[in-house]
């Protein structure tokens, strides 16, 4: 069982969240974990890069010169591969598909959550009883995160409809905020930290934060 420390703003505990491990896989499945961040980054490769085979480089296909008797090497046309400004041998197209790769559901979900338990494991994930501000200040959430000692990069997951805080943290630099129904195994493992608050944690672990998505599906 795991003991989440809960903080007010002020960065003081003032309860305790126990987790158990088996919700979240059990064990740190180190594989499972590095086929899902590999994946992701795979996935947003565009493969959009592409290039002019002959057919495409403006140019005339006659033949240059006669085949013999004139001293020069066998030459074709002027947009073959092997002259400068001709076409490329094997061009890119911009149909190329060839790096996305994919996972199950169930794999995913596993990974995700297996993502986050080793985050709590290693301690690193700061969670507020609630992360509630009346307006939208910059210095403020900046002044909490500086309050709990988090001076590298930080993934901020909140509610849909914290709107006020999403606000507060997407300006501040190293820190990413996402909604903690998309929260996702390369996010938690491309930042240092995590902050939440307690209820949004509570219904990612459950399950509750997912109905509706396409995950649930």
């Amino acid at each position: 069982m795991i003991e989440l420390p809960i903080l007010d703003l002020h960065g003081k505990k003032i309860d305790v969240l126990k987790i158990d491990e088996s919700t979240l896989g059990g064990e740190i499945r180190h594989a499972l974990l590095k086929q899902a961040y590999v994946t992701t980054h795979t996935n947003q490769r565009q493969g959009s890069a592409r290039t002019k085979g002959r057919g495409s480089v403006n140019g005339s296909t006659r033949k240059l010169y006669n085949q013999k008797g004139t001293g020069n090497s066998r030459v074709g046309a002027s947009r073959i591969p092997g002259r400068k400004g001709g076409g490329v041998a094997f061009e890119k197209t911009r149909d190329r598909d060839a790096f996305r790769t994919q996972m199950t559901r169930k794999m995913r979900r596993l990974a995700n959550r297996n993502a986050l338990l080793a985050k709590l494991v290693d301690g690193e994930v700061k969670c507020f009883s609630d992360l509630a501000f009346k307006q939208p200040q910059t210095k403020a959430f900046a002044a909490v995160l500086k309050t709990i000692g988090i001076d590298r990069s930080c993934l901020v997951a909140l509610d849909g409809g914290n709107e006020n805080a999403r606000l507060s943290a997407r300006n501040i630099d190293n820190v990413t905020v996402t909604r903690i129904e998309q929260l996702n195994a390369f996010d938690l493992l491309n930042h240092r930290f995590m902050v939440v608050d307690k209820a949004s944690l509570q219904a990612f672990i459950d399950g509750s934060a997912l109905k509706g998505t396409k995950e649930s599906a």
